[in-house]
């Protein structure tokens, strides 16, 4: 769990912001997600549509470890701290569940298509959606949610395309959670009828347990990354609706198999769509738009 990489450390405020906002404005101390924000509680309990791929049941978790204490053992050694931990954890994803489903209710409400992207840092996540917006803008209403520990760079980037964006920066967070994204949504406000985007922080291990609310989430692997991605990191592609596999540009100049690395998503989540594309040159771009057109005419019905 997380807890053990530091981003549970409160020292590490978060802090959202939009483009041009000065640097000590909306700062907020990371949050496992417990918030009531009574804003976007809309009562939509029967939105919860059982997706699957968001539910985060972690079974894995609970080892039915005997709590009792034993006389003797150091207390940083026993059963009592390991079945501890394992409650906060299960805690911890309880409540963000719980506000992920009043988000996802929130835009459901306003009709808007929530997509969650997640990749390692340097898959391509941002020069992505940044083709996506400038091509698809004039005919999609989109919304963005950037995600890093540091730095605007990134919402300086897509705010460039005109589209309004703020970025949430997690501090020593290693993911969005259902709380940030809540209040993010507060701020950016975005219209009924849109598309919010998502982009989470690098990493393809925690954010995989954090349901943000989105309707889908998409994970991105490059081609400069190993082909095995999907046997080191199952839980993300078990999670995610879509696969990316971008800069197939490169597939010249790298050691790697797109047909092995389908093979082992398959294995792992056989309904796994899959696209192949390089943001950079335009390749394979086009069957995206067309599923990401066909995703927002299916939530309108």
């Amino acid at each position: 769990m997380c807890g053990t990489c530091g981003c549970s450390d409160q020292e590490g405020g978060v802090t959202i912001r939009r483009p041009g906002d000065p640097d000590h404005i909306h700062h907020h101390q990371h949050s496992d997600g417990g918030h009531d924000h009574g804003s976007h509680s809309h009562g939509h309990g029967s939105h919860s549509h059982g997706h699957g791929s968001h539910s985060h049941n972690h079974g894995s978790h609970s080892h039915g470890h005997d709590h009792h204490h034993d006389e003797g053992q150091p207390a940083g050694h026993t059963h009592h701290d390991a079945g501890r931990e394992i409650r906060v954890e299960q805690d911890i994803l309880s409540r963000n569940n719980l506000l992920a489903e009043r988000n996802r209710g929130y835009l459901e409400a306003k009709n808007i298509t929530g997509l969650n992207f997640v990749s390692s840092p340097g898959a391509g996540k941002t020069t992505l959606l940044e083709l996506t917006i400038r091509t698809l803008k004039a005919d999609l209403d989109f919304y963005v949610i950037e995600g890093d520990q540091q730095s605007m760079n990134d919402a300086d980037r897509i705010d460039a395309t005109g589209v309004p964006v703020i970025q949430i920066n997690t501090g020593s967070g290693c993911h969005l959670d259902a709380s940030m994204v809540n209040r993010g949504l507060r701020q950016l406000d975005p219209a009924s009828g849109s598309i919010l985007l998502i982009e989470n922080v690098g990493n393809l291990v925690c954010p995989a347990l954090f349901d943000l609310g989105e309707h889908r989430t998409i994970v991105i692997i490059s081609v400069t990354e190993g082909d095995d991605k999907p046997v080191k990191y199952p839980t993300i592609f078990r999670n995610a609706d879509i696969c990316i596999v971008n800069k197939i540009d490169l597939l010249p100049y790298v050691s790697f198999d797109v047909a092995k690395t389908r093979e082992y998503a398959q294995r792992i989540n056989p309904h796994l769509q899959f696209f192949e594309t390089s943001a950079t040159t335009g390749e394979g771009m086009e069957e995206w738009y067309e599923w990401l057109k066909a995703e927002r005419t299916n939530s309108r019905s």
